[in-house]
């Protein structure tokens, strides 16, 4: 019957069109409902199957299968599209303040990071995507985003947890002991994230709505790149300056910090172990960035890249052994860390310490990506390899911060 004859097309598309959503949704969802998504891409791949083996045959069953994967593909690209389209969910405050108010309040100082989810939650990436876009800078192809997603839930499942923002929280808290110590008790101080909450703008909002006179936005990062600039434009375009009179004052990030220089000397030398220095092998791993991101900021790669050769020096200034210390990169740049974990064992490395330098607190890539880069190298497992984490929060690190707070202070 004719009818039939249709029917058996729709289903093609009935089952395939809802695989591609399915498999997007499992790729990119929550882990508590991945497993619902997952079921049901197999439930609708079985479907698929079933009804191109049992109801086409010949040149139909080759036209059948053209429809199910143009079929596939609407589905996926639609429900793709779905996901890496939605809008931040984040809350920023309304901005109540009068312009009228009088001046004379605290200062503010707005404590911003990149900033990590504790548990999964793709709005950061989802965010960096779409910056990329309108910037033109290439990366992950649209279609193969959602698998990008799928590696950053396993990172998580894997790690468990990030502990980042709860480091962060440590690191502001002991800042503002630090001024309180001193007897400031005037200036206050609010946490901020790039990709968690409060963003730096709902930050800088609640401090206006407080009476804040100084906004001073402390920029706990290594390098200038898009992640402070886009922070910066979040936080500029409230125009406190022109609309409440207050002044706005940033730090900048921290390449240029001899106190953070020193942080990796010093932890280097409490991970010692009893093993001679000369024997001991630093291992300064940086993220990277594509060799065409650095014509849109180079800032990143050649602040970084200062940094860590000046830390380098230090520990050879120490006592380290010169060929046992050097920089890798966690990926599009060379050379990688297996390689030159390899190579501090061949030139007779007793025990290897590497560390995340451009990371402020640990985070997935800390305590994940990068030990799992340093455990593809091939060498004795007699040799152990020390993982000294992010900067985290050091008495140095916060120093370094303090420091950068009071060069902008104006009382």
């Amino acid at each position: 019957m004719q009818w039939l004859a249709v029917l058996r097309w729709l289903l093609v598309v009935a089952f395939a069109a809802p695989l591609g959503v399915f498999l997007i949704y499992y790729l990119t969802s929550h882990p508590l409902r991945m497993s619902l998504h997952l079921l049901l891409a197999a439930c609708t791949l079985a479907g698929s199957v079933s009804v191109l083996a049992s109801m086409f045959a010949g040149w139909q069953l080759g036209a059948a299968v053209a429809v199910s994967v143009a079929s596939f593909m609407t589905g996926y690209m639609l429900a793709a599209r779905h996901v890496l389209g939605r809008a931040d969910p984040r809350h920023v405050p309304a901005l109540t303040r009068d312009p009228t108010d009088a001046k004379g309040g605290h200062t503010a100082v707005i404590y911003f990071t990149h900033g990590e989810p504790q548990t999964y939650d793709p709005i950061g990436w989802i965010n960096q995507f779409r910056e990329f876009d309108e910037q033109q800078i290439q990366f992950v192809p649209f279609v193969a985003r959602p698998f990008f997603l799928y590696k950053l839930r396993a990172a998580y499942l894997r790690v468990g947890a990030s502990q980042h923002r709860r480091i962060h929280s440590e690191m502001l808290a002991s800042l503002e002991g630090a001024f309180r110590n001193q007897g400031d008790n005037r200036t206050r101080f609010y946490l901020s994230f790039l990709d968690d909450e409060p963003r730096p703008d709902a930050a800088v909002i609640r401090a206006l709505n407080d009476g804040a006179s100084e906004i001073i936005l402390t920029e706990v990062f290594l390098t200038i790149s898009n992640h402070t600039a886009e922070g910066e434009e979040l936080v500029d375009a409230l125009n406190a300056e022109e609309r409440f009179g207050v002044r706005v004052a940033k730090t900048g990030p921290l390449w240029d910090s001899d106190l953070l220089r020193e942080l990796f000397v010093v932890r280097a030398n409490a991970h010692l172990a009893g093993v001679d220095k000369a024997d001991v092998g630093v291992l300064l791993v940086g993220h990277g960035q594509p060799d065409e991101w650095d014509v849109e900021w180079g800032t990143e790669t050649t602040q970084e890249l200062a940094f860590r050769h000046a830390v380098l020096e230090r520990l050879v200034e120490d006592g380290f052994r010169p060929d046992l210390v050097d920089l890798a990169w966690m990926e599009f740049k060379k050379p990688h860390p297996a390689e030159q974990v390899e190579a501090f064992i061949k030139r007779g490395a007793q025990r290897i310490l590497y560390c995340a330098a451009a990371i402020s607190a640990d985070s997935i890539h800390s305590q994940f990506d990068i030990p799992k880069l340093i455990s593809e190298a091939r060498g004795p497992s007699t040799i152990e390899r020390v993982n000294l984490g992010a900067w985290n929060n050091d008495p140095l690190v916060i120093r370094a911060l303090k420091e950068r707070i009071t060069e902008q202070m104006t009382s």
